[in-house]
């Protein structure tokens, strides 16, 4: 039985709890002044059920103690918050911008996307904790504070706070990887109303924002994400991106081969030019058929054509050849594939720098797992909601984004070393949600120390353990 949240209020759920598995309400009395105490009886039981809303200690959110661990090695939201210029009065600073931030990415984590849930969650004690506050202490901020921050970022705080992604993606290594793969994809987000810059999308048929996102290919890791208008040529502006995040990474890497790879819209010659004259640069990009390489590739579409005829068999061959666009200044290698079978004739074009490689190596093995940077999309935007961009704020979305983002960055981390060698290290977000992040605790502020309780019979209890000492 799926209940939403924020549509059912306590009565409904009660009625709905009562229609689904029979119960009978027995008795109805005020137990004190903060709760309902409830009666039931089941046909099955001999005993009443009685139910109440009435634990102050207890959380639904026990595994954000290890995401808290994580961060607090990272000191990566620290770092956000760093960049944004406290406006406020501070004689009436209630909540640290360190504070509010973390108390954003880490509702989010649990499954909270929305700033609204800020007002219900405010009380949570493993939420404090993880906020930086006590049990005990004051509520963390609620849905118009927080929406006042959103809406308060500066193009220039969000510039900052794009650029500590990228180094956060460096310092996530321990050691200096010998080769990574920058892997530069868009996606639609779909926006409602009276948004800045949101454009109607021809190829999606709606209004919506276009975040484009850059993830690392053989790790997951996202190195940056950027929300852009609905409508835009992909080419606009990426040289001018691709070449900032390298000379970034070249600064802490030196000899590190740095692959860039998108499809046929992120073909930038004039990266393509920079990036030749760069040490250990590479590049592999899609790129459009036109009538020059259709005629370069019609003697292999006439011989696949024929080979499939006679053998009725698929056919798919490679081959690879100079090519020199009007708008390139030199000539660049050209992979592509000619696939024959009962569907018709397929022609693929790759243009890339690794001319040392057999062309079926450049588009099965570098190529064709770009599809990756795509399953990494949807782990974005269905595990954690980062398609949810619902101000009318431009800036206040982007800064949305990174929010989502970084409690990306956070799980991710969080999978990759605290359950490393585990099932749930290559887990979806939503799975390692469901087993790990709400996971019920009971907390206990004593007077040296905060007593965080699970449950007995955990159903991953080896693991927790073997995670919470790591993130200790």
């Amino acid at each position: 039985m799926h209940i939403c949240k924020k549509c059912i209020t306590f009565n409904a759920l009660k009625i709905k709890l009562i229609q689904t598995f029979s119960m009978r309400k027995v008795n109805t009395k005020s137990s004190n002044n903060n709760a309902q105490l409830e009666l039931f009886e089941f046909p099955d039981l001999k005993k009443s059920v009685e139910v109440t809303f009435s634990a102050p200690d207890l959380s639904s959110f026990g595994g954000l103690h290890l995401l808290h661990g994580v961060n607090l090695r990272q000191g990566f939201i620290s770092r956000l918050a760093s960049h944004i210029v406290e406006w406020r009065n501070k004689d009436l600073i209630v909540h640290s911008l360190n504070e509010m931030l973390t108390q954003r990415v880490f509702q989010i984590a649990a499954g909270y996307e929305d700033a609204d849930d800020c007002d219900a969650l405010r009380h949570d004690s493993m939420l404090k904790m993880c906020s930086g506050l006590l049990p005990k202490d004051g509520d963390l901020c609620s849905q118009p504070t927080m929406t006042r921050l959103e809406n308060h970022v500066s193009h220039r705080e969000l510039y900052n706070m794009g650029k500590e992604f990228v180094r956060q993606f460096i310092r996530s290594y321990k050691k200096v990887p010998a080769k990574i793969i920058l892997d530069f994809d868009d996606s639609n987000s779909n926006t409602y109303g009276a948004q800045q810059l949101s454009l109607f999308n021809n190829y999606y048929g709606e209004y919506c924002y276009m975040p484009l996102f850059v993830f690392e290919g053989y790790s997951g890791k996202l190195v940056l994400p950027l929300l852009r208008p609905g409508r835009v040529n992909k080419r606009v502006n990426v040289f001018g991106l691709m070449k900032r995040i390298i000379t970034e990474i070249r600064k802490h890497w030196k000899e590190t081969v740095i692959l860039v790879r998108g499809d046929a819209m992120f073909c930038s010659h004039e990266f393509m030019e920079w990036s030749q004259e760069q040490y250990h640069v590479q590049f592999v990009t899609g790129l459009s058929g036109n009538k020059r390489l259709n005629g370069k590739s019609a003697p292999w579409v006439a011989r696949a054509r024929e080979m499939f005829a006679k053998d009725g068999k698929d056919v798919k061959m490679y081959y690879r050849h100079y090519y020199r666009a009007n708008t390139w200044n030199r000539p660049q290698w050209v992979m592509t594939k000619v696939e024959c079978n009962k569907d018709g004739i397929n022609v693929r074009h790759v243009v890339t720098s690794m001319y040392t490689k057999h062309p079926k190596e450049i588009y099965e093995c570098f190529y064709c797992k770009r599809g990756d940077c795509e399953l990494y999309i949807k782990e974005l935007k269905n595990g954690l909601w980062a398609d949810r961009m619902s101000c009318s704020n431009f800036s206040a979305n982007q800064f949305r984004l990174f929010m989502h983002a970084a409690a990306y960055v956070l799980l991710l981390e969080a999978k990759q070393i605290l359950f490393r060698g585990s099932e749930l290290s290559h887990a979806t977000i939503t799975t390692f949600r469901e087993k790990v992040i709400l996971s019920a605790v009971r907390i206990k502020e004593l007077k040296t120390k905060i007593k965080v309780e699970f449950v007995r019979d955990h159903p991953i209890r080896a693991m927790m353990r073997v995670a919470l000492r790591k993130a200790s």
